[in-house]
């Protein structure tokens, strides 16, 4: 398979190690665009869903918070998309 490994570029006050060889495709646009949607998605369950610091014991129930969060986050993302949708 020809897969190569998703790296965000640095941005800071030095000078990256990915240039603009691999920046320029498409592929990479799309991955940086899907990484964005992920890490939004975990950072509003750690924020908001109590997931930060989980206040349950075991797998199962931990389980359970995850799918709920998640459940919770996709309600309102869906409100989000239907008021853009609308307006």
């Amino acid at each position: 398979m020809h897969i190569t490994p998703h790296v965000a570029q640095n941005h800071t006050n030095r000078i990256s190690a990915i240039d603009r060889r691999t920046t320029r495709h498409i592929g990479y646009e799309l991955s940086q665009q899907k990484r964005k949607r992920v890490e939004q998605s975990f950072g509003w369950m750690k924020v908001i869903g109590m997931l930060k610091k989980v206040k349950l014991r075991g797998l199962e129930k931990v389980g359970w918070l995850f799918a709920f969060t998640g459940a919770a986050y996709n309600l309102c993302r869906l409100r989000n998309l239907q008021v853009q949708a609308v307006g």
